[in-house]
């Protein structure tokens, strides 16, 4: 008994699957029924529809195989698919076997409230849930129109795959790459191969992949950058917040300013549009590149952009183990601050420059940058300048406050105001002939102190020539055999060459 049950529930499955494969005519004006090469087929008019399940289709008129369980169908064709789709087309042939629609011309395809495809060829697999098109297809929602040459639209998961010559519109962008995908849902638009976005403010953005979510306006990118008629953000990793105008770079970040002609590099950084602020950070440098080529390099652990419509609070902020270097300039220093507006650089805790065979130290010194090249180096409270001869004797000048001005790259001379106190050496050049040649040597012939309030000493080719005296100055001159070790180093004084940096310590990224 038991197998004469299960036998009769098989047959009867068996006969219900059979019949949700048939495609069965429900309705039309007028049947015609005729035979070619032995096979029948009925010619239908007038209001014809057919159903398949939860399928409907609806068309003027139409040519029936039973046999084949296929539909061609003409006219005004229409296919309703559960609740939820509805396509309309001028033809259609429908494969009830494999429950696949073949529509063309005039297709336009929609599910309920979520998105309408546009094309003119358009398979449907009713199975697999997804409309494939070719030849040109658009898909319009209430956020985005995105077109392809081809494409499909994945009903379950609501995604959308564009390929080849894609464009995708809102309000705010126009996205055109190789590769994109859509989810209707979501609104998030998924970037699979290079593509760029221009927005209506003229900012335009190069990505590889990520995504772009059009309802909250931000963005999740890999390998790409933004720009900005200003600014151009690079990154490995980008995170872009249009609403918050916030944007995010992530690894081997690259911030142009183009105004400025300056390139900031490092690990991790961003520009706030709406503060008119970027922040780099990590093995973090910029590069401002002057008009005669001779880059000023500045690193840090980070470097603040302070940009304004106010050219006063315009500024370059870097703290922390800053380091400078140009061809004419080396320095390092706790903090700096760059004003474009004066074109000066002010160094703050602890402060060293170097300028050719020059050293200078202070609480805060500040250097007068005029035509791309050092104008004045200005120390304020325990300035000091020192430099090394030949010989490897130290001359210094030490000062309250003392004022570097510069000739091209060389110090051209020094003004010391208050408690000025120098050493320099006295050199002497002996020359013998022996033979053919000429033998020099260079001897000390003494060393000169000075202590004054005021002075003014004199360069020549970055090398002490002559001071000039002001208010009771007390000076000596100390022949060598008397001199001693004390006498030779003014209190303060320490000789920080080996902290000089050079173009690979400030540089510290490979681009």
């Amino acid at each position: 008994m038991r197998k004469i049950t299960l036998f009769t529930l098989l047959l009867l499955s068996a006969s219900l699957a059979f019949g949700q494969r048939k495609v069965k005519l429900k309705q039309a004006e007028t049947l015609r029924g005729s035979v070619q090469d032995g096979v029948r087929a009925d010619w239908v008019i007038g209001n014809v529809i057919f159903v398949q399940n939860q399928t409907t289709i609806y068309c003027d008129s139409a040519i029936f195989n039973r046999a084949k369980n296929s539909v061609e169908a003409y006219g005004r064709i229409r296919i309703v698919d559960g609740d939820s789709v509805t396509v309309t087309a001028s033809r259609l042939t429908y494969d009830g076997n494999k429950k696949i629609a073949y529509l063309r011309r005039n297709v336009v395809f929609n599910k309920l409230e979520t998105a309408t495809l546009y094309t003119n060829f358009l398979d449907y697999d009713r199975v697999r849930n997804v409309a494939k098109y070719f030849n040109d297809g658009k898909l319009v929602d209430s956020t985005n129109t995105l077109t392809s040459r081809k494409g499909y639209y994945d009903l379950n998961a609501n995604l959308a795959s564009f390929k080849t010559d894609v464009v995708a519109v809102n309000k705010e962008n126009t996205l055109k790459s190789d590769t994109l995908q859509y989810h209707s849902r979501s609104k998030v638009i998924f970037f699979r191969a290079h593509t760029e976005v221009r927005d209506k403010e003229g900012r335009t953005g190069y990505y590889e992949q990520g995504y772009y979510d059009t309802k909250s306006k931000t963005s999740d990118l890999a390998r790409g950058d933004f720009e900005t008629p200003k600014y151009k953000l690079k990154g490995i990793k980008l995170l872009l917040d249009d609403v918050r105008q916030f944007y995010r770079a992530q690894g081997n970040v690259v911030l142009t300013s183009k105004e400025d002609n300056m390139v900031i590099y490092g690990d991790d950084g961003f520009y706030d549009k709406k503060n008119m602020k970027s922040k780099v950070y990590g093995r973090a440098y910029v590069a401002r590149v002057a008009d005669d080529k001779d880059t000023l390099f500045i690193s840090a652990d980070t470097l603040v952009s302070i940009d304004s419509t106010d050219p006063e609070k315009k500024r370059l902020l870097a703290y922390h183990n800053v380091r400078i270097f140009k061809s004419d300039l080396q320095g390092r220093a706790d903090s700096l601050v760059y004003k474009a507006s004066d074109s000066t650089l002010y160094f703050y805790g602890d402060p060293v420059l170097w300028t050719e065979g020059n050293q200078m130290t202070a609480d805060s010194i500040s250097v007068l940058i005029l035509k791309k090249k050092i104008n004045k180096i200005y120390m304020v409270s325990s300035a000091f300048v020192a430099s090394s001869d030949s010989l490897n004797n130290y001359n210094q000048i030490k000062g309250r406050k003392m004022v570097a001005y510069f000739d091209e790259k060389n110090i051209h001379h020094v003004i010391v105001e208050g408690n000025g106190e120098s050493i320099y050496y006295a050199l002497q050049e002996l020359k013998e002939q022996v033979k053919d040649s000429t033998i020099t040597a260079t001897i000390v012939t003494g060393m000169n102190k000075i202590i004054c309030s005021n002075m003014r000493i004199n360069f020549r080719a970055g090398k002490i020539h002559n001071i000039s005296f002001y208010v009771k100055p007390d000076a000596s001159f100390i022949p060598p055999h008397e001199l001693k070790k004390e006498n030779t180093i003014l209190r303060g004084f320490r000789w920080r060459e080996a902290d000089r940096p050079n173009r690979g310590t400030v540089v510290t990224q490979k681009r």
